[in-house]
């Protein structure tokens, strides 16, 4: 049954939702990371895409090298410490299909927008390696105490989340109270049944650790007053 005006009111509001629709993607839009407005975090997801690629499609033995070379495990902090570090962000677990990819992308570019870029990295960098030492460090001492075998020592370990956590943290206290305790109860459901499952026990157990230290940086982050990029 047809409705009388129906064919004209349909085309009627085209016209409407289309700016409305295109307001809501320039919206989120300017939450991304930019050249201009977020240096850091753009800069930072343009290097984390490019490893993600060369993993996803790069040669297999090669990848495989990089991978446990950049592994934050006992043995390569207590050899290389620093570069372990650094190298071990320089990559996403699971690539940009990872669900913490797409968390980053809009964390680490919120953040930045707040507090500026050295101070992000900053934050990401304390949250990637306190949750670090904090879980490795149970691992040498259970080795050398003979709970664990000599091979955890070698454990494959790399990847973005402890940063993550970090900037999540430390984003939290800069929103309003009810954003901010409805995003610290979402994230500690998710955690509290990673340690429920502990699927990767250290990463469980880093979790918690690293939003913490973000946490923790709530009164340094809230006395900044960032002046934008031109």
């Amino acid at each position: 049954m047809s409705v009388p005006g129906g064919a004209a009111a349909a085309p009627a509001l085209l016209p409407e939702s289309v700016p409305g629709v295109r307001a809501a993607l320039l919206g989120a839009g300017r939450l991304l990371p930019s050249p201009r407005s977020t240096p850091f975090a753009f800069g930072y997801v343009v290097l984390l895409l490019a490893t993600s690629l060369y993993g996803e499609y790069g040669d297999p033995e090669t990848v495989s090298a990089l991978l446990r070379g950049s592994s934050t495990d006992v043995a390569h902090l207590s050899t290389t410490p620093v570069l372990t570090i650094f190298a071990s962000a320089l990559w996403i677990a699971g690539g940009m299909a990872s669900p913490y990819a797409l968390v980053f992308l809009f964390v680490l570019a919120a953040l930045e927008r707040r507090i500026g870029g050295r101070r992000t990295a900053g934050v990401f960098l304390l949250g990637h390696v306190v949750a670090t030492l904090a879980t490795e460090g149970p691992v040498a001492l259970s080795v050398l105490a003979g709970h664990l075998p000599e091979s955890s020592l070698h454990r494959l370990d790399y990847g973005i989340s402890f940063g993550l956590m970090a900037t999540v943290g430390a984003l939290a206290g800069l929103l309003t109270p009810f954003l901010r305790w409805t995003a610290l109860a979402v994230v500690g459901v998710l955690l509290v049944q990673d340690l429920l499952d502990m699927a990767e026990p250290l990463a469980a157990w880093g979790h918690p650790v690293a939003l913490l230290v973000g946490v923790a940086c709530w009164p340094a982050v809230r006395r900044v007053r960032v002046t934008p990029y031109p």
